[in-house]
C-alpha cells in the first residue's frame, strides 16, 4: 500500500485527538504578550500614587504641608501594599460569600506561582488589584490636608483598607452581592472613587476644619508640581482602564480611547466654563477637570462608545466644577483638596451614565440609550450600598482612632507646619 494513501487520514485522526472533547474546555495557556502589557499597566496604575498623587496634592497645599502630603501618600503606598499581600486581596478575591471573602489567600501562602488569571499569571493580578487599593487609600488624605495627625493618617488607612475597602472589592469584582446584581464598574469608578470620595466627605467632617480656613489665604502654594502630579496621573490611568480589560486586545484599546476622550472633555469643559465666568481659565482648574473626566469614565470604559464618554466627560466636568466652586461653600465643609467634589461626584455621576450609555456590542452589557432603562437603577443601588458602607465604616473608624489616639495635630502644630511638627523637615532652607 502507497505511504502516501495513509498520510492524509493519520493526520485527520491527529487532528481530531487534538481537538477538546464536546463540553470540555481547554486549559488555559500563559500568553506572553498579555503578560508583558499587564505588567506595564501595573506599574502605570502604581505610578498614580507615587508619584502622582504625591505631587497633585503637594503641590495643591501651603509650602508647609507639601513634604507631609508627599510622605503620607508614599507611606499609604507601603503600608496598605502590606496589607493588601498578607489579609486585603484574600478578602476581596477569595471565597464564594456575597458579603466578604475568607481567609483562604491569608499571607498569599496559598499562592501558586503556577496559577493563572485568564493567560496571565495571578501573581500579577495581585499586584494589579493591589494599585487600585493603594490609590483609594491615597485618594482620602486629600479632603484631611493640613491638619491630621501622620500617625492617624497611617492607623486609618490600614484599617480603612481591611474594613471598607475590601468588602466592596469583593461585592463588585470578587462575585459578590452587586456582582450578581449586574452593577457595572470597568476599572474602579464605584470600588475606588465613590468610596475614597465618601470617606474624604466623612473625614473632612469628623477632623474638623483648618484653623483659620475661609479667613487665611490657602491657596495652592505650586500649582506646576499639581499640573505635572496630573499629568502622571492621565498617563497612569490608561494602565488601569486599558489594564482593567485583563487582555491586551481591542477591548483594552477602545478602553483606552475613552479614557483619553473622556479626560481631554471634561478639562476643557471646566477651563471654558472658568473663562466665561471668570474671564481666566486657570491651569490648576483645567487639571482638575481632566481629572473629573477620568474619574468619571472609569467605571464606564469598556462599556460606551467613544461619543459617549466625551458626553460623560463634559457632563463631568460642569458638575465637579459645581461641586468644587459652590456646593462645598453652600454646604460648609473643608474638603481641603475636593476629594469628594472631584472623586465622590464625579463617581456617582460616571457609575449612573454607565447606565445609561453602556453598549452591548462593546461591552455585552445594555444601557438606558438601547432600552434599558433598569441597569440606570441597578447602578444607582451599587451607589447606594458602596456610599452608605464607606461613611459608615469610614465614621466608626474614625471615631475610634479620636477616642484612642487623637486624629488632630495640636493649633501650634498645625500654625508650624505638618513637614517640621511631624517629620522634622521641610521644603526649602526654612526650618
Amino acid at each position: 500500500m502507497d505511504v502516501k494513501l495513509l498520510a492524509a487520514p493519520v493526520a485527520a485522526l491527529i487532528a481530531l485527538a487534538a481537538v477538546p472533547a464536546a463540553g470540555s474546555q481547554a486549559p488555559a495557556v500563559l500568553d506572553s504578550g498579555t503578560t508583558a502589557w499587564m505588567l506595564m499597566a501595573t506599574v502605570l496604575g502604581l505610578m498614580m500614587t507615587v508619584p502622582g498623587i504625591a505631587l497633585f496634592y503637594g503641590g495643591m497645599v501651603r509650602r508647609k504641608n507639601m513634604l507631609s502630603i508627599a510622605g503620607q501618600c508614599f507611606a499609604i503606598c507601603c503600608v496598605v501594599s502590606t496589607i493588601w499581600i498578607l489579609v486585603g486581596y484574600s478578602l476581596a478575591f477569595s471565597g464564594d460569600n456575597e458579603l466578604i471573602g475568607d481567609f483562604g489567600m491569608l499571607f498569599l501562602a496559598d499562592l501558586d506561582l503556577e496559577a493563572l488569571r485568564g493567560t496571565f499569571p495571578e501573581s500579577l493580578y495581585v499586584v494589579f488589584q493591589l494599585g487600585f487599593a493603594v490609590v483609594a487609600a491615597a485618594l482620602i488624605t486629600g479632603a484631611v490636608a493640613d491638619r491630621m495627625k501622620f500617625s492617624s493618617v497611617v492607623v486609618f488607612v490600614a484599617l480603612w483598607s481591611v474594613v471598607v475597602y475590601a468588602p466592596v472589592v469583593h461585592w463588585i469584582w470578587g462575585g459578590g452581592f452587586l456582582k450578581e446584581e449586574g452593577v457595572l464598574d470597568y476599572a474602579g469608578g464605584t470600588i475606588v472613587h465613590i468610596n475614597a470620595g465618601v470617606a474624604g466627605l466623612v473625614a473632612c467632617l469628623i477632623v474638623g476644619k483648618r484653623t483659620g480656613y475661609g479667613a487665611e489665604n490657602m491657596a495652592p502654594h505650586n500649582p506646576l508640581f499639581s499640573v505635572i502630579g496630573v499629568s502622571l496621573l492621565w498617563i497612569g490611568w490608561f494602565g488601569f482602564s486599558a489594564g482593567s480589560s485583563l487582555s491586551a486586545g481591542s477591548n483594552a484599546a477602545l478602553a483606552m480611547l475613552v479614557t483619553q476622550a473622556s479626560a481631554a472633555a471634561g478639562g476643557l469643559t471646566w477651563m471654558f466654563y472658568e473663562w466665561s465666568v471668570l474671564k481666566k481659565p486657570s491651569v490648576l482648574g483645567l487639571v482638575s477637570g481632566t481629572v473629573a473626566g477620568l474619574v468619571a469614565v472609569t467605571p464606564a470604559a469598556g462599556f460606551v462608545s467613544p461619543a459617549g464618554a466625551v458626553t460623560i466627560g463634559v457632563l463631568a466636568g460642569f458638575t465637579c466644577c459645581w461641586a468644587c466652586a459652590w456646593l462645598k461653600y453652600a454646604l460648609g465643609y473643608d474638603d481641603a483638596l475636593d476629594v469628594f467634589g472631584i472623586h465622590g461626584i464625579g463617581g456617582l455621576l460616571g457609575a449612573v451614565l454607565t447606565g445609561v450609555f453602556a453598549l452591548e456590542e462593546i461591552g455585552n452589557a445594555s444601557g438606558a440609550v438601547e432600552g434599558n432603562i433598569w441597569q440606570v437603577w441597578v447602578q444607582i443601588e451599587g451607589v447606594l450600598a458602596v456610599a452608605g458602607w464607606s461613611a459608615v465604616g469610614t465614621a466608626v473608624i474614625l471615631y475610634g482612632i479620636k477616642l484612642t489616639m487623637g486624629l488632630r495635630v495640636t493649633p501650634e502644630e498645625e500654625a508650624e507646619g505638618l513637614d517640621y511638627s511631624q517629620h522634622g523637615e521641610a521644603v526649602g532652607a526654612d526650618l
